[in-house]
């Protein structure tokens, strides 16, 4: 069945449950952009803006479902460069690699080499106004390639709109803390950055053709943050021991 989900077959419930936790997982690099591009409004207007841009996701992804056609059509050549055939797709995975690239290029580089600018030359609206115009951006690549890998993975409608409103619930009960969390954790903050940089260099890879198994990017960056949650640890156990 296209659109009906009939949860008497296990199979209905194999295919909910795996896209679920695909999306969650994927879901992973949404709450990282949203954090960082969030992170120097006031907490008022990133809470607003972490909402809207979860939003705008969900509104987003079903919109791309209900146009499901359309959506496959992108993945048709439309020109060759270099002698490989490149699709909308490619075009917009590219272009989503490159902005995460730049974004998080510069935001490691404000933190390395930090500069004194003042913070009145720029209202705050104009400040709330760019944070959702970028997460905009990345909501389309990032719901491009769901929907694709969605209907990759079973062509039930249905199925896949449940997945993606689970998904985006459960995004926003953590987006809050993943934000604050990063935000509040330096390190944190240049693991988040490093990763975002490792995940456009694969929208960029994967736009030319070159697949690299999004496995392998989530086993590295789980290690990372393991790495770093036993650094913190030792300081946190080491301080105990100073005091004491």
């Amino acid at each position: 069945m296209l659109f009906g989900i009939d949860f008497a077959t296990p199979e209905a419930w194999v295919s909910l449950l795996t896209l679920i936790a695909l999306e969650i997982v994927l879901g992973v690099d949404n709450l990282i952009v949203i954090a960082i591009v969030t992170g120097k409004l006031p907490e008022r207007q990133a809470r607003l803006a972490r909402r809207l841009g979860l939003g705008l996701a969900v509104v987003m992804r079903l919109g791309l479902l209900a146009a499901i056609g359309w959506v496959l059509s992108l993945v048709q050549p439309v020109f060759t460069l270099l002698g490989r055939p490149m699709s909308w797709k490619d075009m917009v995975l590219i272009a989503g690699g490159f902005f995460l690239i730049a974004k998080a290029t510069l935001e490691i580089h404000e933190r390395v080499v930090p500069y004194h600018h003042d913070e009145r030359a720029r209202p705050a609206a104009s400040g709330f106004t760019v944070a959702i115009i970028q997460i905009l951006f990345l909501d389309i690549v990032f719901s491009l390639d769901s929907i694709i890998v969605g209907v990759g993975l079973t062509p039930n409608i249905a199925i896949i709109a449940i997945a993606i409103v689970v998904t985006v619930a459960v995004m926003l009960v953590l987006v809050d803390w993943v934000s604050n969390f990063v935000m509040k954790n330096p390190t944190i903050i240049m693991l988040a950055l490093s990763f975002l940089v490792m995940v456009g260099m694969v929208l960029v890879a994967d736009g030319f053709g070159v697949h690299v198994p999004k496995e392998f990017v989530y086993v590295a960056m789980a290690f990372s943050a393991a790495v770093e949650a036993l650094n913190t640890l030792a300081r946190r156990a080491a301080a105990r021991n100073r005091r004491a």
